[in-house]
């Protein structure tokens, strides 16, 4: 094998190292499952189960895709808390959080789409 060769062997296999654990990253920053969530139900589950506490005069106070960015969304659902203590499953299944949490990162305060989640 000449060196040019092996050169580029080892370029080839640093290169797909990079891009594997580039993926791995953005996967875990995601704090998604595998696989995606349905952005119309995460609006609809949304509306239905957690605007009942969370308007601007409620006992949660207005919480909106606005309220944080997609970074905190992400942590939101990875850390799987609510009001501190109460397991986000205790409201939701497990598809309807990655449905909702889908919804709420995409329409995020810094997310190409920010918005609302109307009434």
């Amino acid at each position: 094998m000449s060196q040019l060769s092996h050169t580029y062997r080892i370029a080839i296999k640093g290169f797909a190292g990079v891009a594997v654990a580039a993926m791995l990253t953005a996967t875990a920053l995601a704090g998604l499952p595998e696989g995606k969530g349905n952005e119309g139900k995460g609006r609809y589950y949304f509306r239905q189960t957690c605007k009942e506490c969370h308007t601007k005069d409620a006992e949660g106070g207005l919480v909106t895709p606005l309220t944080k960015t997609q970074a905190q969304w992400r942590r939101y659902f990875v850390k799987g808390k609510h009001s501190g203590a109460e397991a986000l499953t205790k409201i939701m299944t497990d598809d309807q959080l990655l449905d909702v949490q889908t919804f709420l990162v995409k329409h995020a305060a810094d997310s190409l789409q920010p918005e609302t989640c109307g009434k």
